[in-house]
C-alpha cells in the first residue's frame, strides 16, 4: 500500500521481499479469502500503548476506501458477521490487485532478498543478500514475530533499535490460551464450541469458544488474549441470555428427577454441560438439590473464572500485540520524529487490531499514510 502510493505520486519506489514471494501473509488469511477489512473499524478497535495514535491513519485512508479500490478491480466480495469482509473468490484476488497498483506506479518489486544490515548516511542503505540498495527515505514494512513459520521475525525491531527507537515489548496477540491443572476436565472437551461472554478487566467479547487439547480458542478467546496479561483471570459466560438459575429451578419444579447435566444440555453442547455439571458439581437429581446450591452452580456458569497457563505462542499467534514505541513516529505520516526519511508502518508499530480484519485495514492506512507523506517530502 505504500509503495503503490508513492509510486502512483510519482516517487521512484524499491520494494524488498526477503520471501520467495511477496503476500504469503495475505493468501492464507481467512481461510484463503483474505478478511481484507471490517465494516466497523474505528480506532477503539485497535490497542496501543497510546490509544489516540492510530485515529490520524484510520481517519485519512478508511475502510471505505479500500473497499473502493476492491470495486474497482471488480473484486466480488461478501460480508460476514460483525461487519468482516472477504472476496467471493480468493485471497490472490487482493494480492494481484496490489501487484496491478505498484506496476501502474512504475514500482520495482524484488522478492528473495534477504536483508542483513540497514546503514545511515547521507541517506539509508540497505543491505541484502542481492546486494546493497540506497535512497532517501526508507520504510520498515516487516511485521512482527507472529507465524514464524511464514518466516516472520523481529527485524523491524532491530532496526528501530539501530536507530534510538524504543520497543514496547512485543507479545503474542489473537492467541489461543492454555490451561492449568484446575481446568483438566475441560481439555477432554477438545474439539467442543459454543457461544460465550469473554472478559477479562473492562474487556468483553461475544463469540464463540472452542476447547483444545491443551486449553481454550475461537473468536472470543482469540480476542480477549490481546488484553490478557499472564496471572489475570478470565472469565467465560457459558450461557448469554439465558437465565440458568430460572431454569434449573423450573426444572426442579416441574421434573424433579431431572439431572443438571440434563437441563443444561438444553441450551449447552452435551459433553461441556456434563463437564460444567461435574464441576459445578450438580450431580443426581434436583429435586435433592437446594436453591443455594443451584444459584451457586448458576452463578459459577455465568461467570466461569480461570486463569490461563499462558498462551500457544507466536507460532499460532494471527498478530503480535507490542511493537515499535508510537511516541517516537509521527501519528500522521509514520515517520520516526528523530531520523528524517525512516518511517515504520504496520504490525511492527505498537498498534494491534481486533479478530476479524482490523489489522489489515492498520496496514492500508497507516502504510498509504506513509506513501502520501514521502510522496510530498523533500527528499
Amino acid at each position: 500500500m505504500c509503495a503503490l502510493t508513492a509510486g502512483q505520486r510519482g516517487r521512484n519506489v524499491l520494494l524488498l521481499d526477503h520471501a520467495d514471494r511477496v503476500g504469503a501473509k495475505i493468501l492464507i488469511s481467512g481461510g484463503g479469502r483474505c478478511n481484507f477489512t471490517n465494516l466497523n473499524s474505528s480506532p477503539d478497535c485497535f490497542l496501543s500503548s497510546n490509544p489516540h495514535f492510530a485515529k490520524s491513519a484510520l481517519s485519512r485512508y478508511t475502510q471505505h476506501d479500500f473497499l473502493k479500490m476492491v470495486e474497482r478491480h471488480g473484486i466480488a466480495w461478501h460480508e460476514k458477521t460483525l461487519g468482516q469482509l472477504f472476496c467471493d473468490n480468493s485471497a490472490r484476488d487482493i494480492l494481484r490487485m496490489l501487484l496491478d497498483e505498484c506496476a501502474a506506479g512504475g514500482v520495482d518489486v524484488r522478492p528473495s532478498h534477504h536483508i542483513s544490515g540497514v546503514d545511515h548516511d547521507d541517506g539509508f542503505v540497505v543491505h541484502t543478500h542481492g546486494g546493497d540498495f540506497s535512497a532517501p527515505a526508507l520504510v520498515v514494512a516487516t511485521g512482527g514475530p507472529s507465524i514464524p513459520k511464514m518466516g516472520a521475525t523481529g527485524l523491524a525491531y532491530d532496526i528501530a533499535r539501530r536507530f534510538g527507537l524504543r520497543v514496547v515489548e512485543p507479545r503474542p496477540a489473537l492467541v489461543p490460551l492454555t490451561f492449568g491443572p484446575d481446568m483438566a476436565p475441560f481439555t477432554a472437551l477438545a474439539g467442543v464450541a459454543t457461544e460465550v461472554v469473554a472478559s477479562t478487566g473492562k474487556q468483553r467479547f461475544r463469540e464463540a469458544a472452542l476447547f483444545t487439547h491443551r486449553g481454550i480458542s475461537g473468536p472470543a478467546i482469540l480476542q480477549i488474549s490481546s488484553y490478557w496479561r499472564p496471572g489475570e483471570a478470565i472469565s467465560l459466560d457459558f450461557a448469554p441470555d439465558i437465565d440458568v438459575l430460572h431454569r434449573l429451578k423450573s426444572a426442579k419444579h416441574i421434573r424433579p428427577k431431572a439431572e443438571a447435566r440434563s437441563v443444561l444440555a438444553e441450551f449447552l453442547p452435551n459433553r461441556l454441560a456434563q463437564a460444567l455439571a461435574a464441576a459445578a458439581e450438580l450431580s443426581g437429581q434436583l429435586a435433592n438439590m437446594p436453591d443455594r446450591q443451584l444459584a451457586a452452580a448458576a452463578e459459577r456458569i455465568k461467570q466461569w473464572r480461570f486463569t490461563p497457563t499462558g498462551t500457544e505462542g507466536y507460532a499460532k499467534a494471527e498478530v503480535t500485540a507490542g511493537g515499535i514505541d508510537t511516541a517516537g513516529l509521527s501519528s500522521r505520516t509514520m515517520e520516526a520524529r528523530m531520523v528524517k526519511g525512516l518511517y515504520f508502518i504496520g504490525e511492527a508499530v505498537d498498534v494491534t487490531g481486533w479478530l476479524g480484519g482490523y489489522n489489515f485495514q492498520w496496514a492500508w492506512s497507516s502504510g498509504w499514510s506513509a506513501g502520501d507523506a514521502i510522496s510530498q517530502a523533500t527528499l
